[in-house]
């Protein structure tokens, strides 16, 4: 609501607000994890189907890792911005996220992957077209199909794969662990995003040669369902015996494994005197970051309901005496006017 010149209120351009939480974190849920996806995606798109001239491996990885940031970014003052459903189950795992929640959060992460998948076919189909001419190829996987979901390099045995997902799943989850525990270093919330977006990137770096570093349930299984309904069939799941299985279940494994490695040798042992020292913290930063009150010249020439503030201030007047009422009008008509110049230079 805001208020017209005239002191009446008037209703915002739309009063439809929605009240249930667990629809608010469906749809938080949803929109960060098609952001993540778009971006990431994206980045990949661009590169193969330019045949590489419009993006190399390192910038797939700062594709995915901003798609991170900017998806948090997003969803994270509603659902906390978890993006993955390996996340959501570890943390749940170890007591720190109800089970309840955990059906509608993997609803709207799986959703949301399919139907980021679905805009990037879309906007990269003349180019996918272009690129099937030119190989004369329809719909290949893993070659296009890659753009979407995960594939194992040929040198990449099964249990290589396995044991490749579970350690960079679970090198996420401890870090994530870490950032996000108020008693470790006290990261703060602004900062969050940032630093999940580097663990990303780095694991991208070190670990996305073998397969891709799916890491993330949804941002494989969703875009491969996709490609399976768009022209690429059922290759995409039967491709190098079932591989679609391995970036499921390997990074549940991997999650839960790194969520209890940091809550058993970290948090577990945290004092009450540390618990105690972070919520002090916390009060402090909330306290700085209180919005200051305005000026009041700048709350008189916007209008606010707070008094004249020349009659607030009388020593504002020549000689520290207040005019006329008609002189009033006048010379704050002239004062306003002076500071608006002032302002506006």
């Amino acid at each position: 609501m805001e208020k017209t010149k005239m002191g009446k209120k008037r209703s915002s351009c739309c009063s439809f607000k929605i009240t249930s939480s667990t629809t608010r974190e469906f749809l938080a849920e949803f929109l960060g994890t098609f952001i993540l996806v778009v971006f990431g995606a994206g980045s990949v798109a661009q590169s193969v189907l330019s045949l590489g001239q419009k993006g190399d491996f390192f910038a797939i990885n700062w594709g995915w890792a901003i798609g991170v940031i900017l998806g948090i970014l997003v969803s994270g003052g509603v659902s906390g911005g978890h993006l993955n459903p390996a996340i959501t189950v570890a943390v749940a795992s170890v007591g720190k996220f109800p089970w309840r929640k955990v059906p509608h959060y993997l609803a709207g992460q799986y959703l949301g992957a399919f139907v980021a998948s679905s805009v990037i076919f879309l906007v990269y189909w003349d180019a996918l077209v272009w690129y099937e001419h030119d190989r004369g190829a329809y719909r290949t996987t893993p070659d296009t199909a890659s753009i979407f979901s995960t594939f194992p390099s040929p040198h990449l045995s099964y249990i290589g794969g396995i044991l490749d997902q579970v350690v960079g799943t679970a090198l996420l989850l401890l870090c994530v662990c870490a950032i996000t525990d108020r008693r470790n270093m006290q990261v703060s919330k602004q900062m969050v995003p940032f630093y999940i977006g580097l663990t990303v990137l780095a694991i991208g770096i070190c670990f996305g040669f073998n397969c891709g570093y799916a890491i993330n349930p949804a941002r494989d299984f969703a875009p491969r369902l996709f490609t399976a309904m768009s022209g690429w069939g059922l290759d995409v799941f039967s491709f190098y015996s079932q591989w679609w299985v391995v970036p499921i279940l390997s990074t549940h494994v991997g999650g839960v494994l790194g969520a209890w490695l940091y809550y058993l040798a970290i948090e577990l042992h945290w004092s009450k005197d540390d618990a105690e020292e972070s919520d002090e913290n916390d009060r402090e930063v909330e306290a700085d970051n209180e919005e200051a009150p305005q000026l009041p010249i700048k709350q008189d020439l916007s209008g606010n309901d707070r008094g004249d503030t020349y009659t607030q201030y009388p020593n504002s007047y020549p000689n520290g005496r207040s005019p006329h009422p008609e002189e009033n009008g006048k010379y704050k008509t002239a004062l306003q006017d002076e500071l608006r110049c002032k302002m506006t230079k």
